[in-house]
């Protein structure tokens, strides 16, 4: 196994290691994650590791492949276990622009067309999510936003092409969750729920 298949295998690793507990606190309702943050999260993802693909980011992609359909499953459990859905009309202007993003990408047919339409979207999925993390710190898994921090980082180190499309969405996508993971912890402090 060469160091690449070894990082994209680390990263699976810690892509289950962080969605298993954040899936088990969802069951048992301690988590209410946004509902519009992980429908957008889902579609997103499982793109922009299929764009990857395509542009011979080869182990670097599994783990956001393996993310992509988890992601869909934590955005169907959101919506079942009735997770935060205070929904209003920002979070409605995310979800139609990244809608509107993968229509375009389709159209555009190009690789790095869709990755960066695609990460900016899946950067404005975190809009919502930040928000509530600033309005209910208590009610987001800083756990899971640390780990998907390092699996990022790792998933990036672990791509066998490096260009802008391999590189670009698990490298903003580490800087956002990492920001998100901060403001978790200062509101939390902030607040004194910690």
């Amino acid at each position: 196994m060469n160091q690449h298949a070894f990082l994209g295998v680390v990263a699976i690793a810690l892509t289950l290691i962080a969605f298993v507990p954040y899936i088990t606190s969802i069951l048992r309702g301690t988590t209410r994650p946004h509902v519009i943050s992980w429908v957008i999260w889902a579609c997103a993802t499982f793109a922009i590791a299929m764009a990857q693909f395509l542009d011979g980011g080869g182990a670097g992609a599994w783990p956001i492949a393996v993310s992509g359909v988890i992601t869909g499953y934590v955005a169907i459990l959101a919506y079942y276990k009735k997770g935060d859905s205070q929904i209003n009309i920002l979070d409605w202007f995310f979800l139609v622009v990244a809608m509107l993003g993968l229509a375009l990408w389709w159209w555009q047919n190009n690789a790095l067309y869709a990755v960066v339409i695609l990460t900016l979207i899946d950067l404005c999925g975190f809009a919502p999510t930040f928000r509530k993390a600033w309005r209910k710190p208590h009610e987001e898994n800083a756990l899971f936003f640390s780990i998907m921090t390092v699996r990022n980082i790792l998933a990036a180190m672990a791509l066998e092409h490096y260009s802008v499309t391999t590189l670009l969405f698990p490298t903003l996508t580490a800087l956002a969750c990492g920001l998100l993971l901060f403001v978790l912890v200062w509101r939390r402090h902030m607040l004194h729920v910690i």
